[in-house]
This record gives C-alpha cells, structure tokens and sequence, in this order.
C-alpha cells in the first residue's frame, strides 16, 4: 500500500504536447519521500492529473458510442482503434470485459478507483510537506479535490449508483470492510459537490502563469464544471427516473429516487449564474473572428464560419474555459480532414474516417434559424433531390456543382462544421476564400472513397473539427501538419445554454432564458429565438411554453456543441436515448459518381438502443471479487 507506483511530470507547454508523463524512478519511492520536498510533492499532484479522461480521443471517449458519427466496418487498426465502435455504436457492450471500462481502467478506460486511491494519498501527506507556502498548499489540496470530485462524477455518469472513496483504507483493513457498496446517486453528486465548494475558495479565479500552468485547474473550470454537474443531476435520467425505482443494494437500500425535485433545477440555475458571473469578470466573451490577421479580406459569410470553427479549434481563444492539455486534438484532427487537395490524395494522415451520419446534416437549422422540418419557406419533403449551386452560393459551395438540395440555405454552423460534397473547405493553406477548397465525394473524386480504409463511410466530414491552418503535405502517405490545440471539455456556449435550460425547467420561459441561447444564436449569424420562430417557423409560440422552448434549447445545444463529445452525455441525461439512438444509421450511395445515383439515402446499420444501455455493466470479475456490488439492470 506504500509503494508508489506512478511519479508523474507535467509537461505545461503545449509545443511538448501537454501530456502528463508517468515517469517511473530509478529505485523504488515510498509514500514519505514523495513528500519530502516541494518538487517531489508536486509530481505526485500531477500523478493525480494523469488519470484524466482522453475527452478528446475517440479511443477512450464516447464519440462513437451513439448515432453522430459512423465508420467504415471492420477499420484497419492502425487507422483507428476499433473497440469503441464495434462493442458501443453497435451494440455489442457486454460484461465479461466491457469496453471503455473506466471501472477498473481497461480497454480504453482509465482506472479512475486508482486515481481517486491516489488523490487521498496527496490529501494525506500534502500537509508534511517543508519549505512550502500554506497558500500553495492550500492550492495544490483545492486541485486535488476538484480531481477527486470529476472522477467520481466521470464514474457516476457512465456507471449510475458508484461507491464513495472518502479515504483509503487503512493496510490491516478486514476483507469485509474492502468490499464496498454502491451508495444512492443523489449521496454521490451531493459528495461532488460538497468536495468542489471545499476546494473553490482556494483556487486561483485564473492562472497566474499561463505559460507553465495551461491545463490547472482554476476557480473558473470548477464553478463551470459544478454548474454541468448540478445540471446532469436535475436531468430526468437522475432526476425522478421511476425505470430504476426497484434498483437497490443487497442489504434493500434503494439507489434511484422516482420523485421529482424541480428544486434540483434551481440549483443548477444559481451554480450556472455564478460560473457565468465568474467569467466575465475574468473577461472571457464569446470568440469573434479577427479576419485581419489574414493576408487576404474574406467575406462576412466566411468570417461568421471560422467564429463558429475556430471556437473550438484556436487554443485558449476568449471562450475556452476548460481546455484538456491532457488530451490534444491531433488524432481527431487526422480522423476528420477530408482530402481537399486533388494533388495530395495519397495522403496517409487525411484518414477521412469520423463520418457525421445523415441524421446530423438534417439536425442544423435553414438560414432562418428555424429546424428544416418548420421552416416555411425550405422546400424539406425534396431536400433530397439536385441542385445546382450559383454565383451566390459560391461562399459555402461549389459554383456550378450539382448537389443535394439539403445543402442549400442553411445556416452558417452547417457549412463551418460539416464537409460535403460540392462544399467548400477553407484554409489548407489557401486563404482566399473566393477561391476556397472544394470537395469531390463522388465515385471517382479526390475526396472519395479511395482505399479499403480512409475514406467517409456517409459522404459527410466534421469540418469544425480542424484547425485551417492544418497542412497536408505532398506525396504517397505525405504527412500531415497539424495545428494542434487541447481539447475544449468545456467553453463559454456550453455554459450560456446549460443556464438557459435550467431556467426553463425550472420557471419556463424568460426574456433571461432567451438571453443566454440567443448570445449563442447571434455569434451564428441568426435572429432571435423570438424573431426566428414567430416569423419563419410552422409552430411559431414554440418557443412561448415550456415543452416547446425546451426542443428549441436541446437542439440548440446539439447544433452548437455538435462533434465535440456532448451529445451522447446529453441525450442520455434528457432519457431521449431510445429514441434517438435507435433506428437506421443513414448516409449518401458513395460508391456512385452520378448526382442522381449519389444522392439516393443508404442505410449503412440499423440498431435497438435498450434501457440497459444507459449504463455501462460492471464485469463479471469485479462483482466475483466485491460481493457487495449489484450489476446495473438489465446486464
């Protein structure tokens, strides 16, 4: 129990690719000497930082766990790791070795019980520590409680009903005192939140060093991270879900309550008000283009587009709250670059791979704001059939391509986050946007499909994704310069539609719950959510009740945060799962090269998401090892 097994070094800039390095020693450390000084304690505080989740790595994240991308089947492995794929997007999840297994950190799961085993050594020992100012001690016990509180909150939401790891058990504990139990999930999220307000107060509100401190936790990520949470908790999957009123423990004690507490909401409201706050007087905003660093003037319609991609791709731009120096974005840059360039189609780092479904496509809104489906003035029972794009389109396509009529009309976050065919991709080192990247993803073109295994299995690619100055190189497997930025785990947006949404389940609609989605909408290019569907929607009061200004906020969110690793976390948490993740799985007839042949709809898979899904299982063998744990049901 006193050897410690990882003494890790925090890599802080982000040219050595801020990871968290685990760095075993020559010999063998015991707990003492790990915190007899101020630089061996600090290592083990980063030690506590390794066990983050990859949130930007496909791998380890559930980005294909759900119905927002596909992928060619079976991937060659050295394209992608297959596991996630195969056993979450296809149903195929069971309990003798669960993928994603955060539980005991395997198959692309981080073992999260060891890190929360290593955040109570840090508690433990940090205050033996000589020669260090209390202020600092104070900091680095605030950090690692904020760790401790995300891990349990990680397990919480993959796994339902966790064990709470107050402390560690002493060497000489008896095995029945080993063998912990599940504790009810409202104990837990109410243990997360009571270790986040023990920590905020000692925590700096933003870094004081950015240049050797970029991925610390600040009082900014704990109040937004505290903000989710509370909204995760107040969501009908915890909040009032009678599916799990008979799920208890051995010994009767129930795990679930099946009554509804609107109070949760207000809650979730007053923590996403003070995060709010919080930021601002930091001075974060939401991100606006700056086209003058250009060397050439771009169009306002390109503008508004890289405002919307550069959000998530520019690094520490005015609205990143959060970003994840533990998790860089390069391999889901690769996976998503579409070859753009007919002159660099062998091009082994454009993978091509994350396909956004067909279901996405039809998601984002016309160009007045309203869903496809309402909009008065868009043609939705032809969006299937050719068009041909004109001199005014040529800002978001291809002048003179036929394509599918979907692609017409919509608006500015379509064409910033998604690659199609006879669309354009700007950037790639060619910054005149009146002459952009266009794609060809016919039978055939430099974008198709090519190979046995790079290429997109729908006709679709998440263009937001890449930063625009990314560099594909010339020549058979050319390599591939990537911009690189950590990934975005939370941003201002996020936290301006989590206020919205509590507002509204909490009180209905407000001109202040319009406030915070409309600040969204307008860095988008759009009209109010009031203008938009009083003027151009089929259902114009959508927005004026509750149910029908909940839709509006909930695709607002999916729109907004699409490829970022939010969608699967909140269908699940709004119980819309069943609904959303089953069905077919869509996309364009990519094996043709005729317009009319290319754009008929194809069914690639078809699938049953069920209520056990909900949760992952826990594996047979920690149920054998740990009599006291009960399997979620359904497994």
């Amino acid at each position: 129990m006193k050897f410690i097994l990882y003494i890790s070094v925090l890599s802080t800039m982000l040219c050595s690719c801020g990871k968290y390095l685990d760095v075993v020693p020559d010999g063998v450390a015991t707990i003492e000497n790990a915190f007899t000084s101020r630089t061996t304690a600090e290592k083990y505080l980063f030690t506590c930082y390794s066990y983050m989740p990859g949130h930007g790595d496909p791998a380890t994240n559930t980005f294909v766990a759900g119905d927002e991308f596909w992928l060619p089947y079976p991937q060659t492995p050295q394209f992608y790791y297959n596991d996630p794929f195969e056993y979450l997007a296809r149903g195929n999840q069971g309990i003798v070795n669960p993928r994603l297994n955060y539980w005991e950190g395997r198959d692309g799961g981080q073992p999260l019980f060891q890190g929360l085993r290593d955040c109570n050594i840090f508690l433990e020992n940090i205050a033996t520590v000589p020669g260090m100012q209390e202020r600092e001690k104070r900091r680095w016990i605030a950090e690692a409680k904020f760790l401790k509180a995300y891990y349990h909150f990680w397990l919480l939401r993959m796994y339902g009903p966790v064990p709470i790891i107050r402390e560690n058990l002493d060497i000489s504990t008896g095995v029945d005192e080993v063998q912990v139990k599940r504790e009810p999930v409202d104990s837990v999220f109410n243990y997360v939140i009571a270790l986040l307000d023990e920590a905020a107060p000692d925590l700096p509100l933003v870094l004081e060093n950015e240049n050797d401190e970029h991925g610390r936790i600040t009082r900014l990520v704990l109040l937004s991270v505290k903000a989710k949470i509370l909204v995760e908790a107040a969501s009908p999957l915890f909040n009032g879900n009678s599916d799990y009123a008979s799920f208890g423990n051995p010994d009767g004690e129930l795990l679930f309550s099946s009554a509804y507490d609107p109070e949760k909401w207000k809650r979730a409201a007053d923590a996403c008000k003070e995060a709010i706050e919080a930021c601002q007087s930091a001075g974060l905003e939401l991100y606006v283009f700056n086209p003058s660093v250009l060397s050439n003037p771009i169009s306002e319609v390109t503008a508004t587009k890289m405002s919307i991609r550069n959000s998530v791709a520019e690094r520490w731009n005015s609205e990143i709250i959060w970003g994840n120096t533990n998790s860089l974005s390069n391999t889901m840059q690769a996976l998503s670059q579409a070859r753009v360039d007919p002159e660099k189609i062998n091009n082994a780092g454009a993978r091509s791979l994350l396909a956004p479904t067909l279901k996405i496509a039809e998601l984002f809104y016309t160009e007045n704001g309203v869903p496809i489906s309402e909009d008065i003035s868009w043609d939705y029972e032809n969006r299937y059939a050719i068009k041909t794009a004109a001199a005014e389109d040529r800002y978001n396509l291809q002048e003179g391509y036929p394509t599918a009529s979907l692609h017409f009309d919509r608006e500015s976050r379509f064409y910033a986050s998604l690659g199609f065919d006879g669309g354009t991709w700007y950037g790639q080192g060619q910054y005149d946007d009146n002459n952009a990247w266009t794609l060809n993803a016919r039978a055939g073109g430099y974008s198709g499909r090519l190979s046995v295994s790079l290429f997109s299995v729908t006709g679709y690619w998440p263009k937001k994704l890449v930063h625009f100055q990314n560099l594909l190189q010339p020549g058979d497997g050319g390599g591939y310069s990537i911009v690189s930025y950590p990934w975005p785990v939370m941003r201002l947006a996020d936290l301006y539609l989590l206020y919205a949404e509590a507002l509204n389940e909490y009180s209905g609609p407000s001109p202040e719950a319009y406030k915070w989605i409309n600040l969204v909408r307008e860095r988008a290019g759009l009209k109010s959510v009031e203008e938009s569907w009083s003027t151009y929607s089929r259902e114009s009061a959508k927005y004026t009740t509750k149910q029908g200004f909940r839709s509006i906020i909930h695709q607002e969110r999916l729109i907004e945060l699409a490829f970022e690793g939010h969608r699967y976390w909140d269908i699940r948490r709004w119980k819309k799962a069943r609904e959303a993740f089953s069905g077919n799985i869509q996309g364009w007839d990519i094996a043709q090269q005729e317009p009319e042949l290319y754009y008929r709809v194809r069914t690639l898979f078809t699938r049953q998401f069920t209520t056990k899904e909900y949760f992952w299982p826990i594996s047979e063998g920690s149920l054998i090892r740990n009599k006291k744990l009960v399997q979620n049901p359904g497994w």
